[in-house]
This record gives structure tokens, C-alpha cells and sequence, in this order.
């Protein structure tokens, strides 16, 4: 089986509207500029003044003493469950999370640890779920490890989760001696979204990543928190996986242009999100969730077309959407205005009506 994407079918116009992923944004101007003007040196040498700065300021932000800078989100948590855990041991995490669906099942393949699926609402657990969990401590039992949450749930629907409750759910990990792993795709979406500032949204979680390719629009990079450490133990990981880089600064500069000019601005993805979910509500048929963030899952169902069906309608007409769960997912991002969200209902109206 050849497992390389899939490229767009012949005849496809341009994509004019992408809610495909907010994966899909493009450095701006400015962006490139902070790039091309990047002071850099060799990043696995250790001498790369601009790696430095990011991962200075980043573990400033999430309130943790030391970070890595990594090719990507998916680097970081195997690399974060690999420095937490030893074969055999046992990670707590929802079945929704990231690390079952969207890995390619590496954790069973390199890390070797045992993935205990939670249940629960919007990609969210709570601490008697948790405390329903805990295993035995036999030789029977796997030992466990590590919780896992993700910050915010995808498959949720981009779904907060709420302080206390993020809270409440590592007290339970860290009084059976476990550590906590934040996955942070989207944590300042979370951020944004509820008010709440990094280090206080992640303060009960020993490690915690960000990615700057999603909404805050880097090509490249998510960035890894820890004490030190633990940071100093995860280098021997990223040596091992081919995460140490040499010219990162001009990756790096992107993200540290992101952190100065990308952030606030998410709430402007999150209103285009809701004012999408107000124009899909009134198609019939559709049955919408409504959003807390960025990511607006709905229903086709009720209009007798399947996702498939309608994604490649969309794409024949330049907009793109995904489809996860039998739903459709539309995300907003720093390339989607509000007026191309009144285009996209559009769009997505005329296309169904084929059904």
C-alpha cells in the first residue's frame, strides 16, 4: 500500500477558500522578512541564537524551566512519552486523542508503552474517571505512567477544557506518582478562548507542547516544555528520531514572529468560527456543534450526502473542507476573512442541494 498523499485530482481549480486545516496557512510577508533577517548557527551544536531566544521565551510562556525546539507536534509527544515512560508502562489518554488516531500507531512501534482509552464528552475526562482507572500495583498490571490530555480536542470539537478540570484530573495522576503530558496543538486557541494565561492553563502538567504551524502560522515547528531535566533527558530522544536541526533559526524566527503578532488575533478565528456555525444552521439537514474555537464540526447526514461526496464538490468549486469521524470539520485560520465564511456557507449550499 503506497501511503503518500494524495495529490489534488486533475482539472481541481485553485482552493479559494481553505477550512481544510488550519495546517494550511502560509507564512505572511512579514513572516518571511523575520525569517530572511534570522541571526543562525548549527541548532544541534547549540549555537543557534535564534533557537535559543524561542525556547527561552517559550518556556518564559508555559512557566517551565527549559525547552526543545522540534520539526513537529508529533515529534514531541513521542518524544515526550519516550523520556516519561519505559516499555511496557502504561499511558492515560482519551480515545479520541491524538496520539491513538492521528500517529500512525508509532507509540506501539518505537515507544512501547500500552495506551488505556478514556471515555468521555468533547475529548474530555474527569478525575473519577480517572480514579476508575487505576490499576493494581502487580506484576499482572502494566505500570502506569503517564496522563495525557490534548489542549484543545480535536476530535472534541476544538473543545476547552475547562481549568478546574484539567486540574482536577492531574491531581489524581500526580498523587499516584504519574506524570502529566499536555498535547498543546491548539493551547492558545484554549488560551484565547477562556482567558486564561499558558502558565497558569498548564501549570499541573510536567511537559506541555505547542505548535506553530496550526493558528499561529509558522511552516515549521512546535516547541517542548519541561523542568530541565526532563528537557535534558528528551535531547538524547530527539538525537535518536532525527529532530536535531542545523540552520533552525529560520524556522525559528517564524515562530518568534508568531508569538509577537499571531496570538491575539485567533480570536478573529473564533468568531469567523461561530459566525460559520450561524450560516451552516440554517441549510437542512445539517446539524452543527456549536464551536469553542477554531474548528466547526457538522453533520451532513440529514441530507442524504456523505462527507466524501461533498468534499470532492467542494474542492471541483476551490473550497476545501475535511472530514473526521463521519462529520465534517471546517477550520478557521489567519488566511479565512469573515467574508469568505459567508462564501463557504455558499458554496456548501449549492453543493448539497445536488443531494
Amino acid at each position: 500500500m503506497v501511503h503518500a498523499p494524495n495529490r489534488p485530482p486533475a482539472g481541481a481549480p485553485p482552493t479559494r477558500i481553505n477550512l481544510y486545516s488550519d495546517t494550511q496557512t502560509r507564512p505572511t510577508p512579514a513572516m518571511k522578512e523575520a525569517m530572511m533577517r534570522a541571526e543562525v548557527g548549527d541548532e544541534q551544536h547549540g549555537d543557534d541564537p535564534t533557537v535559543h531566544e524561542l525556547c527561552d521565551r517559550m518556556a518564559a510562556l508555559m512557566g517551565k524551566q527549559a525547552a526543545m525546539y522540534l520539526p513537529s507536534g508529533t515529534m514531541c509527544n513521542v518524544i515526550a512519552i519516550l523520556t516519561h515512560c519505559g516499555k511496557g508502562d502504561e499511558v492515560i489518554a482519551h480515545e479520541t486523542s491524538h496520539i491513538l488516531h492521528s500517529e500512525g500507531g508509532t507509540h506501539a512501534a518505537l515507544t512501547g508503552v500500552q495506551i488505556m482509552p478514556m471515555r468521555g464528552p468533547r475529548g474530555m475526562f474527569t478525575a473519577d474517571d480517572v480514579r476508575a482507572a487505576i490499576r493494581p500495583k502487580t506484576r499482572y498490571a502494566p505500570p502506569q505512567r503517564l496522563l495525557e490530555v490534548e489542549q484543545t480536542a480535536n476530535i472534541g470539537g476544538g473543545a476547552i477544557w475547562p481549568l478546574a478540570q484539567l486540574n482536577a484530573v492531574a491531581d489524581v495522576a500526580h498523587e499516584q506518582g504519574w506524570s502529566t503530558h499536555m498535547d498543546g496543538a491548539r493551547l492558545m486557541n484554549a488560551c484565547v478562548g477562556a482567558g486564561i494565561a499558558a502558565k497558569d492553563m498548564v501549570a499541573n502538567y510536567d511537559s506541555v507542547w505547542l505548535d506553530f504551524t496550526k493558528g499561529l502560522g509558522a511552516p515549521l515547528g512546535a516547541v517542548l516544555c519541561g523542568d530541565e531535566e526532563f528537557i535534558g533527558r528528551a535531547w538524547r530522544w530527539k538525537q535518536r528520531l532525527g529532530g536535531s536541526m542545523r540552520q533552525a533559526g529560520i524556522c525559528a524566527a517564524a515562530c518568534l514572529y508568531a508569538l509577537d503578532n499571531n496570538i491575539d488575533r485567533l480570536a478573529d478565528d473564533h468568531a469567523n468560527a461561530k459566525a460559520l456555525a450561524r450560516g451552516l444552521r440554517q441549510l437542512p439537514g445539517v446539524v452543527v456543534e456549536e464551536p469553542d474555537t477554531n474548528l466547526v464540526f457538522f453533520d451532513i447526514k440529514g441530507t442524504g450526502m456523505d462527507v466524501a461526496t461533498l468534499q470532492e464538490k467542494l474542492q471541483m468549486r476551490g473550497v476545501a473542507v475535511s472530514g473526521l469521524g463521519g462529520r465534517v470539520r471546517a477550520c478557521t485560520h489567519l488566511d479565512v476573512t469573515a467574508p469568505m465564511i459567508e462564501e463557504a456557507v455558499s458554496e456548501i449550499r449549492t453543493a448539497l442541494a445536488a443531494a
